[in-house]
């Protein structure tokens, strides 16, 4: 059983980690997307410390690093599902499975979005990102689940559960997933409908009746895990206290998943203003 688990490699879980473990505790972070700052096409140049500018990508692996000299545990891999039963959380990654009795979500705001015709329009009137918190609204309906990959098949176990009129749209990526279910490979061209979705097209110029789907590519994010935990959200961030915490009892949540200045520098402080309150938590609990 671990103490804390720290999703999110980036800036504010890293900083947690290097905090935690001065505290005396011994963290495990589990990370793969280096977030927002890997995709941001200009150096840093008003972070302190740095005499010349940085690009985001080195600024996290230099943060990796530093965790990884104090020997702090780095598991670089795709979280795909996060539980709580009788305050544990379970955490399953594509190749381990971590329990613990805190989590800190530090994924910051990125997340999977796909940029084709009626995507947006349909969102959330067809289209879902979290399975377990609509799939019973699809119970009897056609439904589609878009990805390929373990957490896809995660999502579909759970989706099996309720309708057994399920298509796998693997957006014309390889299947890496055995499914007894029915699989397009052909890429999606347009979401179709009037007021909700009614139908998916794809470049094979072929259409599948589909009144649900579930977009499952890649692994989720702070907002997905936190949705499934029933996790306050307001316009895109988690809700916490002054202590960092959800309103799930002994979830927290830092950086710019929370919302507020989304600076390396805030991510950081995040990091550090957490330490304390996770120690008291585990304090608290024993």
């Amino acid at each position: 059983m671990n103490d804390v688990v720290i999703i999110g490699i980036g800036p504010a879980g890293i900083s947690a980690a290097l905090y935690l473990k001065r505290a005396g505790l011994e963290p495990i972070v589990i990370g793969k997307d280096f977030g927002a700052l890997n995709d941001y096409p200009e150096k840093i140049e008003n972070y302190y410390g740095f005499g010349t500018p940085i690009l985001g990508e080195d600024l996290i692996k230099e943060g990796i690093n530093q965790a990884k000299r104090l020997d702090i545990e780095i598991i670089q891999d795709s979280v795909i599902s996060l539980v709580q039963k009788d305050q544990i959380f379970t955490v399953k990654t594509f190749n381990y499975t971590f329990n613990a009795k805190t989590i800190i979500l530090a994924t910051g705001k990125k997340r999977m979005t796909m940029s084709i015709p009626g995507f947006n329009k349909f969102k959330g009137k067809g289209i879902s990102m979290c399975a377990t918190c609509d799939g019973y609204f699809f119970r009897k309906k056609k439904i589609a689940i878009i990805g390929c990959g373990p957490y896809m098949a995660h999502e579909l176990e759970f989706l099996s559960q309720i309708n057994q009129d399920i298509t796998v749209f693997t957006h014309g990526e390889e299947l890496l997933e055995n499914v007894d279910f029915p699989v397009v490979h052909s890429k999606i061209v347009k979401f179709i409908g009037d007021n909700k979705l009614s139908s998916i097209e794809t470049e094979d110029q072929k259409v599948y009746d589909i009144q649900g789907a579930f977009v499952a590519i890649g692994a989720p994010s702070s907002i997905d895990f936190a949705a499934k935990l029933g996790v306050i959200v307001e316009k895109n961030s988690l809700v916490v206290d002054e202590y960092y915490q959800t309103n799930v009892e002994g979830l927290f949540a830092i950086g710019d998943v929370i919302g507020g200045k989304l600076q390396i520098a805030k991510a950081v402080y995040d990091g550090m203003m957490v330490t304390d309150h996770i120690k008291k938590y585990l304090d608290h609990i024993k």
